[in-house]
């Protein structure tokens, strides 16, 4: 069975190698081939001998992505792509065009099984984990595109579906080889996690020394509420997740963002406000607030603009940072799973 060599360092592929005749340092040859030049094809690889790439060939695979849909937001500044793997599974991934420069939205599970109520992502629950080079490939076939117009990918963001403290391995796999000047030299930095607040994997980051961003769903200012929408609360408690969060705010000296979805009637209200505003006080902390995108077969709205507004001044007031999140490709529903959603949908067979 043929290995893949996509997702791996250049000291792992070295070590794939060198039993087959190939001195080590071809290695980083490679490398460059698959994370710079977007190869997926070991003949074209013309800087190694003739023979060294047949038995490359022979003996390896590359993972490579095939786009099943893409979505082009209106103002042009927003494109979501519908990306398949060689076992048939498809994820979406997001570029946003950003003023400070070209943002990439990843997943890192195929579906994801936290169950919120306002993510489309969840309605089939989690099919498996993507490995680190699948994660990859979904930033690299992004940098292929806009390296046609000279631009490049600066900042990634994992909020696409899926828990990234869940496939934790693998999505560490995936940061520390956006950081290898081999493949796209970026900052860590550069990079910002969502998760959903699980616990373990939170102190486990802390650990790692690495300065990315720690973004937080909360969505609700109390258990009760936050369990109703989130049930991974149940396991994880606000007190235990804040408790996680500003453990990470010390080690790192980095400001936690907390995301908050508003839903009409749900969780908008002034009051509700104020409850955030006195659990996040005296914290290292930024308050993203994201009016819901409707999920249908949730039957969530969406707040007035008056509300949501209403939400804000609220924290402001409070001296908490806080702002509504600018929204980048509504007319293309660039929520998370609805797009694979509407794609399973449409082919799934028909009842007989």
């Amino acid at each position: 069975m043929s290995s893949d060599l996509y997702g791996l360092f250049v000291p792992e592929i070295a070590e794939a190698i060198v039993p087959y005749g190939l001195e080590a340092y071809r290695a980083r040859q490679i490398a460059e081939w698959i994370y710079q030049h977007g190869s997926a094809d070991f003949a074209v690889m013309s800087n190694l001998p003739v023979l060294h790439r047949q038995w490359l060939a022979e003996h390896f695979t590359l993972t490579t992505v095939t786009v099943l849909a893409e979505q082009q937001a209106a103002d042009g500044k927003t494109t979501k792509y519908l990306l398949s793997f060689p076992d048939g599974v498809a994820v979406e991934t997001v570029l946003m065009r950003q003023s400070y420069g070209n943002s990439v939205c990843v997943s890192t599970q195929v579906g994801c099984a936290m169950g919120c109520l306002f993510c489309a992502s969840t309605l089939g629950g989690v099919v498996r984990d993507l490995t680190g080079g699948e994660i990859l490939a979904q930033v690299l076939y992004i940098q292929q595109q806009l390296e046609s117009s000279g631009q490049k990918v600066n900042s990634i963001v994992l909020m696409g579906a899926g828990e990234p403290l869940l496939n934790y391995d693998n999505v560490l796999r995936f940061i520390r080889l956006c950081h290898e000047n081999y493949t796209l030299n970026l900052s860590y930095r550069s990079f910002t996690l969502s998760t959903s607040g699980i616990v373990p994997g939170i102190d486990r980051l802390c650990g790692e020394g690495l300065p990315i961003t720690l973004a937080i769903s909360l969505h609700a200012p109390d258990d009760a509420l936050r369990s109703r929408l989130m049930p991974v609360n149940n396991k994880y408690p606000l007190i235990e997740v804040m408790g996680a969060a500003d453990r990470y705010a010390v080690i790192s000296g980095r400001r936690v963002t907390y995301e908050y979805t508003l839903i009409d009637g749900v969780n908008d209200s002034v009051e509700q406000a104020k409850q955030l505003g006195n659990l996040l006080k005296g914290r290292l902390a930024n308050v993203n607030l994201i009016p819901v995108n409707a999920v249908p077969e949730r039957g969530l709205l969406r707040p007035t603009k008056e509300k949501v507004n209403s939400f804000e001044k609220t924290l402001l007031h409070m001296g908490i940072n806080a702002t509504v999140r600018r929204e980048m490709g509504a007319d293309i529903q660039a929520a998370c799973g609805q797009l694979r959603q509407r794609t399973l949908e449409k082919n799934k067979p028909a009842r007989r």
